[in-house]
């Protein structure tokens, strides 16, 4: 979880091949009218991530059930989201940095639909996971590489690659 921009893709993809698990990009799972509006640097409110919070959480639902390891990027901003997320098993790793860094890092990139622009309305609806949650955060000021195999560490796993 966290703002587009913060790395949690990459991370997360190093994650599973580090575990052999499933990979699913929750960017992939928008509808349609949702990246349009990302897009046009508009940003979605929460009606908008309703619908996509339930896919997200029907992927995690349904690995879950199988007992079927994976991973699943979502952003997750708000607790409230991650309450439709949230199940035993679940564990949310928050990939955080600050927005010079974020920003930076979205500038450089090409062929993502989101903007820059709507970075601050990101930062702004970040709610950080509270000590009541399931999480752990990690730093997004190393490299992938670092911050996904301190995730397999901390989080007490066994890589099979």
């Amino acid at each position: 979880m966290g703002v587009s921009g913060s790395g949690k893709s990459t991370v997360a993809a190093m994650v599973a091949d580090r575990l052999g698990w499933d990979l699913a990009e929750g960017d992939d799972m928008h509808p349609p009218a949702n990246v349009a509006k990302m897009q046009a640097g508009t940003p979605l409110t929460d009606e908008d991530r309703w619908p996509w919070l339930d896919v997200v959480a029907s992927w995690i639902g349904d690995h879950l059930d199988r007992g079927r390891p994976g991973v699943v990027t979502c952003s997750a901003l708000k607790r409230s989201y991650r309450d439709v997320l949230r199940a035993p098993g679940v564990v949310f790793v928050h990939v955080a940095g600050d927005g010079t860094l974020i920003a930076d890092r979205m500038a450089a990139r090409s062929g993502h639909f989101m903007p820059t622009s709507l970075l601050a309305s990101q930062l702004a609806t970040l709610e950080p996971p509270e000590a009541d949650e399931v999480h752990l955060t990690v730093a997004a000021d190393r490299t992938p590489q670092e911050e996904s195999a301190e995730v397999v560490e901390r989080l007490g796993l066994t890589p099979v690659r």
